[in-house]
């Protein structure tokens, strides 16, 4: 077999579709230019609207690095001014109170997150486009979802305050419902993208709408759920943590009122505890996600 170098086009006929290539790259340039000015306009717009000032956060920006290591020298006692460090028990002394409402943090998120599963594992079938087989369901399922997880934690968390009282119930509830919605949407985008194939076999063979669901959908789509659900456990771990600024229940509550006391040092006691226990519950989970996905732990 003989190659043939390719022949060039005439001039005359070259000229015309350089001219086209230009236009689209000018008109591409144009695109790009007037998208940039309209972000930075939204962006300036939203800045002014928010009172964002950026002379303040220049003029104040020094008190963030002194506030930070404030947190790690001892305002009284015999030892003010010296570094947490130097006494490690002094730094920790409520070390014991600290760990029970570390705890009962983890017991809110792992609860809230409990309910909130089984209240997503229960919408998301008829929430998603392909299994769900009534439009009104379907609608109202996706709507509660959406109302679920629009209001934030917090505000749930204080509504259920005002109605249930101060402790660790409201905190359950509010990470319950705003889990619901969550992990409702995204249970519902698995199930829409599982094989139709199993579920098309079952219902020809007489499978009920409920035992196509347990038969052909949910051994597909189980793993996905369980690797979503880990995943939102963190987010509700570090989510409990600040359940206690409105009187919800764990750990929260003794770290805002030692920032509302300016008590430094129990400040990062505290902040340190929390951020060890999300990076020790980030790794784990981190496996247990690798380990049903098949990959490497």
């Amino acid at each position: 077999m003989t190659l043939t170098s390719p022949q060039r086009l005439p001039d005359e006929a070259l000229v015309p579709l350089v001219r086209a290539y230009e236009r689209t790259i000018a008109a591409r340039r144009r695109q790009t230019v007037l998208g940039g000015i309209i972000l930075a306009l939204a962006t300036l717009t939203a800045a002014l609207v928010a009172e964002v000032d950026l002379g303040r956060l220049v003029a104040n920006f020094d008190r963030l690095p002194t506030y930070l290591a404030r947190l790690f020298v001892f305002d009284d006692g015999a030892l003010a001014g010296r570094s947490v460090l130097l006494d490690i028990g002094e730094w920790y002394w409520g070390i014991a109170r600290w760990l029970r409402l570390l705890a009962e943090t983890l017991l809110v998120a792992y609860v809230g997150t409990a309910l909130g599963f089984i209240g997503g594992f229960t919408l998301c079938f008829f929430a998603a486009a392909n299994v769900g087989r009534w439009p009104v369901a379907r609608f109202l399922a996706k709507r509660y979802l959406e109302l679920c997880r629009t209001v934030p934690e917090i505000v749930f968390a204080l509504i259920f305050v005002i109605a249930f009282g101060l402790g660790p119930l409201p905190g359950v509830l509010a990470i319950a419902i705003h889990t619901t919605g969550a992990l409702g949407k995204l249970f519902a985008e698995v199930v829409e993208n599982a094989d139709m194939g199993p579920v098309e076999g079952t219902t020809a063979a007489g499978g009920t709408w409920l035992e196509t669901m347990r038969f052909a959908v949910v051994p597909q789509v189980l793993p996905n759920f369980a690797s979503y659900t880990l995943l939102r456990f963190e987010i509700n771990v570090r989510g409990a943590s600040v359940m206690g600024f409105v009187g919800a229940g764990g750990i929260g509550q003794d770290l805002i009122e030692a920032i509302r006391k300016f008590y430094y040092a129990d400040v990062s006691a505290i902040l340190l505890l929390i951020v060890g226990t999300v990076m020790l519950i980030d790794l784990a989970t981190e496996r247990l996600r690798g380990r049903l996905h098949g990959g490497q732990a």
